[in-house]
């Protein structure tokens, strides 16, 4: 079995393919590797593939009228991205950087599309994908509006640890590796604020921040500056391990 053809059929979107769809898929596949920081796509570029993340961790980001950086969404191995050029073709609209190095493979849109049309779980798959970015996108829009930067700050923290949160004797660690910048960039501050908000959080006991590296000492407590009830389980990876 080929690298290309285990990491499609470990894609959740193709894992029912039987394997003659997967060895067509995997002819027409190119592999390409992006150093940290390096863009994978940007606006205005051909939309002319899917791409998959075989390695590495990349973010999908949009640039405000004033020129500030957006992030959209973050990208985990397995996961597939810019899929709208799916449905739409043309130019892409936002832009993709690869957090750290990474290795993406790249499917063509037309096979896909072929997919779409005679395997009804892919297109399924692919919906959903969408669906759960577009969920995770307006909530964060809720989040930010009417808030304070404080609030807004907590919320994403709680929606890091939703989604990269894994237990260890220190706490709960988020596993994603962001700088202050990028935390401003979800929420819309500056870098400035979301230190200073860190470091406020940090005082208060509920959160050990490090240099890239924050744990959540306190989720109850976390939860209830925002009002909200903490679930009695995260539903993020809870295996105990140490911290790095």
């Amino acid at each position: 079995m080929s690298e290309k053809f285990w990491f499609l059929k470990n894609c959740s979107v193709f894992e029912q393919l039987e394997p003659e769809e997967l060895r067509r898929l995997e002819i027409q596949a190119r592999m390409r590797v992006f150093t940290r920081r390096s863009p994978i796509y940007l606006p205005a570029d051909e939309a002319a593939s899917v791409l998959l993340l075989v390695s590495g961790r990349a973010k999908i980001c949009s640039f405000t009228e004033d020129g500030k950086q957006a992030i959209l969404a973050f990208i985990e191995p397995g996961e597939l991205f810019g899929e709208l050029s799916v449905f739409t073709g043309g130019e892409r609209e936002e832009y993709a950087e690869a957090i750290e190095k990474s290795e993406v493979m790249l499917l063509p849109r037309q096979d896909i599309e072929r997919l779409l049309e005679s395997h009804p779980q892919v297109t399924l798959g692919i919906t959903k994908l969408i669906g759960l970015r577009r969920k995770r996108i307006e909530r964060r829009l809720k989040y930010l509006l009417f808030r304070s930067n404080r609030d807004r700050l907590v919320h994403l923290l709680l929606e890091l640890a939703e989604q990269y949160g894994t237990a260890t004797p220190e706490g709960l660690w988020i596993r994603i590796q962001l700088s202050h910048q990028d935390l401003a960039n979800i929420i819309g501050s500056t870098r400035e604020t979301v230190t200073l908000l860190l470091g406020e959080l940090q005082n208060e006991g509920l959160l050990q921040v490090a240099r890239r590296k924050i744990v959540i000492r306190d989720l109850a407590g976390l939860n209830r500056a925002v009002g909200k009830v903490s679930p009695s389980t995260p539903r993020s990876k809870m295996v105990p391990e140490e911290c790095p």
